[in-house]
């Protein structure tokens, strides 16, 4: 499974991208604001500079027409460019018709196994169920992205599963068990997989039997 960094944070993406483990990044309009004063473009391509894999840049009209006009603009900015769309019936056209044209693009705000069922046949490159907003009304958010891989590996579909809303390192694992071929991770999550007490007991004994060595 692939790891992306779920944030539109140069600094937070500089120092993902220097542990050797990202895959790409996923941005959206929250994450963007958050960023104050940021030219959208310019963060994306500043981005696509710093990984080489996969960027959600997300559409902000919510008809098709505007959907696609977007699309095509984002698509210019850098070849990896993903165009990430709602999955709503006006996104469904967006992605038939950006498909039609060999641009990618990201399916997000899933919450069913039949709308990652219908991006798919659309013409998704990515589904992004979001695990933890799942979560937070009480459903198993983990089991949804079971029962997409298991929709996906009936009916032979190829469109990567993007296991979203992660919100704590074991989401991560129980992702990549259930068959999300990508997690995307706020950076804080990211630091808190790296971090056991034991590795830091471990740590601290070793340097003191080394000291003591030394004495």
């Amino acid at each position: 499974m692939q790891l992306y960094l779920d944030t539109a944070n140069l600094g937070e993406i500089r120092e993902a991208a220097s542990w050797g483990v990202l895959s790409g990044v996923t941005t959206n309009p929250t994450l963007m604001a958050r960023e104050k004063g940021a030219d959208f473009q310019a963060t994306i391509q500043e981005i696509a500079s710093l990984v080489d894999g996969p960027i959600s840049a997300e559409t902000i009209a919510l008809d098709a027409e505007g959907m696609i006009r977007e699309g095509l603009e984002y698509a210019q900015w850098h070849p990896n460019v993903i165009i990430k769309v709602p999955s709503t019936t006006e996104g469904l056209k967006a992605v038939y018709a950006l498909a039609k044209q060999n641009i990618r693009t990201n399916v997000t705000l899933c919450f069913n196994p039949i709308q990652a069922l219908m991006a798919a046949r659309a013409g998704a490159f990515i589904i992004s169920p979001f695990v933890g907003r799942v979560d937070d009304i009480g459903v198993d958010g983990i089991q949804l992205i079971r029962e997409i891989r298991g929709v996906y590996n009936a009916g032979g579909i190829q469109t990567r599963i993007l296991s979203a809303s992660i919100r704590h390192p074991r989401h991560i694992v129980e992702s990549a068990l259930a068959g999300a071929d990508i997690a995307t991770c706020p950076y804080k999550v990211l630091q808190q997989a790296m971090q056991h007490p034991l590795t830091d007991i471990g740590i601290e004994r070793f340097l003191a039997d080394w000291q003591h060595r030394q004495a």
